[in-house]
């Protein structure tokens, strides 16, 4: 049995949909109760984890087996009623312990090999992502405590054919899948509930007086609110990649200023007049940053390297070495462009800023100076 607390359901047209988890949950309670399983000499056939989101999860363990001071046991992946190529799939680890004092992380068979930058993993690591690594890491130190070591490896049998259903080859990852997740549950809902779910949360803002959003595609950039640009996060709404329609909605609401904070990836498609920004819309990064640069009077070689790049970040370091930063700031500020004249025949539209940074919390651009924006969200 799986139990998500008091989170299990979302509602959609009067019809409960069943949430699931992310294959970094899977990893991380395989982990666990390996660990577990190695100290304790015993199989267990059920193990909890609590979410990065809060929410407590009590799994099934199958195929568990100790050798000795190692154990393996599987998680089976189960993405509620938002199935995708991962659903169903056993995600393993194998834990060893050690008296090394450290733990380590390897991806086995059928976990993907990073091969190209731009993903936020240096090529050659494995494609476990930064959250279920730290999941995974405290998960295993929990149980083993601070003096004994343990090496973990997390693996998945059917992660090479699986990922060819995936977009992970188009992003360098090769030989199987990745273990992703930042909240650690799969929410399944319709685009349209979806949207309104989110519209909810600007809706609560406002009623509590606010005048000034901000506005961030997902966690990496409520990550940079808190921590790098030291606003309040309470200030935040996620707006996934729906742009357009949330900075429509802070027209309707009232709201004075908006503040757009992304990764070039999303925020490039916004310079470009794309306000929906998931890639079965558009997806034309590449081509505006190439654009962008030859604006500026970039050389031909920095042209073809960037359109090479499979992705934005990936691109990050090339423009940097060639002298071309201060692209992010015009990028930013053509972004503030779009959205004004987006919003050109409304009375009242609010002033609109917009700041851009990397997979390294990096500032990349603003759209006005930094200390202008902030001390406006103050």
């Amino acid at each position: 049995m799986t139990d998500f607390s008091l989170a299990g359901t979302v509602w959609h047209n009067g019809k409960a949909l069943r949430k699931g988890y992310t294959t970094g949950s899977c990893a991380t309670a395989a982990a666990r109760v390996a660990a577990l399983m190695v100290l304790r000499q015993q199989v267990i056939n059920q193990v909890s984890i609590t979410t990065p989101s809060g929410i407590t999860l009590h799994l099934n363990v199958e195929l568990p087996v100790i050798e000795g001071q190692q154990a393996t046991a599987a998680i089976r992946k189960d993405g509620g009623d938002d199935v995708d190529a991962t659903h169903g799939m056993l995600i393993f680890a194998r834990v060893r312990l050690n008296d090394s004092g450290a733990i380590t992380l390897q991806g086995g068979a059928g976990i993907g090999v990073v091969t190209r930058p731009g993903t936020g993993l240096a090529p050659g690591e494995p494609a476990i992502n930064r959250t279920p690594r730290q999941t995974i890491e405290a998960a295993v130190r929990e149980v083993i405590g601070p003096q004994r070591g343990a090496e973990v490896e997390i693996f998945a049998p059917e992660g090479e054919d699986r990922a060819k259903k995936t977009m992970n080859a188009r992003l360098g990852i090769l030989g199987g899948i990745s273990i992703i997740g930042t909240t650690g549950i799969v929410t399944p809902m319709s685009e349209e509930s979806w949207k309104r779910a989110l519209v909810i949360e600007l809706e609560q803002k406002r009623a509590e007086g606010r005048e000034n959003v901000i506005l961030v595609p997902g966690n990496h950039g409520e990550r940079f609110v808190r921590e790098s640009l030291h606003l309040d996060p309470a200030m935040v709404v996620t707006m996934s990649n729906f742009v357009g329609y949330m900075v429509q909605e802070t027209v309707r609401l009232g709201f004075k200023r908006v503040l757009l904070v992304g990764h070039p990836g999303k925020l490039i498609k916004v310079a470009a007049g794309i306000f929906h920004t998931h890639s079965h819309i558009a997806d034309a990064r590449m081509e505006v940053l190439v654009a962008h640069l030859a604006l500026m009077g970039a050389p031909l070689a920095l042209l073809r390297a960037v359109s090479e790049c499979d992705t934005t970040e990936a691109a990050l370091p090339l423009i940097g070495r060639a002298g071309y930063a201060r692209i992010y700031p015009e990028l930013a500020q053509r972004v503030c462009a779009r959205v004004q004249e987006m919003l050109r025949f409304t009375q009242s539209p609010p002033q609109c800023d917009a700041i851009l940074f990397s997979f390294e919390q990096q500032l990349l651009g603003c759209s006005r100076p930094l200390a202008v924006i902030q001390e406006a969200f103050q």
